[in-house]
């Protein structure tokens, strides 16, 4: 058990922490949690990489902590009526086809390595962008104009936009006999 896993670990123990603060009304924690599990991760990743604390548990534990976080919120910010559900199915059925097709490469005995590409990366960090302007807008009590319109329309594109190219590369694999593109 490595530190960098350890903190990771702790940001699933945040999941939980946030939900009930979002349940309860509790703006300004919800905000705190999630801004600490985001601080949290860049941590873990910095310890990891510069005191050589990179393991293989961690490579997968990060991304499932980091994933179960952000899906978490973006669902009860829909029950809650803060984003709206259309959004949430979009981004929830994004990640669960992209989990099928690598768990169908596998049955198939043609593994596959989704390794994030930029338009995913971009997706994510937007999708982290509107969450935290959608809790700091209720935390603080406040409004950002248009700017969670703007994000909530652009993560749309971006998650559609992702889906087709992790589509692609899937079809690609499956199609070259499980060669890597």
């Amino acid at each position: 058990m490595t530190v960098p896993n350890f903190i990771t670990l702790l940001r699933f123990l945040m999941v939980p922490a946030v939900v009930y603060a979002l349940l309860l009304g509790e703006m300004l924690p919800a905000f705190i949690i999630f801004v600490v599990a985001g601080i949290s991760d860049g941590i873990d990743g910095f310890v990891a990489r510069h005191y050589n604390q990179q393991s293989e548990l961690g490579t997968y534990l990060d991304p499932i902590a980091d994933k179960l976080l952000l899906v978490t919120v973006f669902v009860m910010l829909a029950i809650l009526d803060f984003l709206p559900q259309w959004l949430v199915v979009l981004v929830v059925s994004r990640d669960v086809l992209i989990i099928m097709a690598v768990l169908l490469s596998s049955v198939m005995a043609q593994p596959v390595d989704m390794n994030p590409i930029f338009i995913s990366k971009a997706n994510t960090a937007l999708q982290i962008a509107l969450v935290s302007v959608v809790l700091a807008e209720l935390a603080f009590k406040t409004g950002f104009g248009d700017l969670r319109n703007i994000l909530i329309y652009v993560v749309a594109a971006l998650t559609v936009l992702s889906a087709a190219a992790y589509l692609r590369l899937w079809i690609d694999h499956m199609a070259n006999t499980g060669e890597q593109p």
